[in-house]
């Protein structure tokens, strides 16, 4: 209370300097001092208002508001840390999936190493047996065809010999001539 009369007292004292000058500071006039009075007796009622309602209220909503806000935010980092533990296990996970199917890839591969090498010596086995046969006919057609190239040579040098020299050669050393010459391209 002594505070508001000191503050109505601070108040006149200027206001009877400026009161030739400004009609809001001449407490002289009834109807100013009225105001006056209405003024403090409504600012001292909003004051109560405020002090004893409006603001322990705003208290109450700001102590709610923190306490929602800090219940966010544990719950958000327990979120966090459940979506780390997933992340880790997913991690984990792919991880393992990556070696297994390594591993797999690295087995297909060999099995089709084995395979291809299981083949490849069937294969040349079978082109060595191929190999083996053919050389078998080439030297058996090679045979026939030096039997059947004998006479043959035997019967053209007699003629040749017949026409150069006039005589006959014996057919027992122009065999051995032939066979002899037939040896000596064999070992060319």
């Amino acid at each position: 209370m002594r505070r508001i009369a000191a503050i109505a007292l601070l108040s006149l004292s200027p206001a009877a300097a400026m009161a030739g000058t400004m009609p809001q500071m001449d407490f002289a006039n009834p109807l100013t001092s009225y105001q006056v009075l209405w003024m403090v007796v409504i600012l001292v009622v909003l004051y109560l208002l405020l002090a004893r309602w409006g603001l322990p209220e705003m208290g109450k909503v700001l102590a709610n508001r923190a306490t929602v806000i800090a219940q966010d935010l544990a719950a958000a980092r327990a979120a966090k840390i459940t979506a780390d533990q997933a992340v880790a296990e997913l991690n984990a996970t792919m991880s393992r999936a990556r070696n297994t199917a390594g591993a797999q890839v690295a087995q297909a591969v060999a099995q089709a190493k084995a395979d291809a090498t299981a083949q490849a010596v069937a294969l040349a086995a079978t082109l060595d047996h191929k190999l083996a046969e053919s050389e078998a006919r080439i030297t058996a057609a090679r045979s026939a065809a030096m039997a059947a190239i004998k006479p043959v040579a035997a019967e053209a040098a007699a003629s040749i010999l017949q026409k150069l020299t006039g005589s006959a050669p014996g057919a027992d050393i122009l065999g051995q001539r032939v066979d002899d010459a037939l040896a000596a391209r064999k070992a060319a």
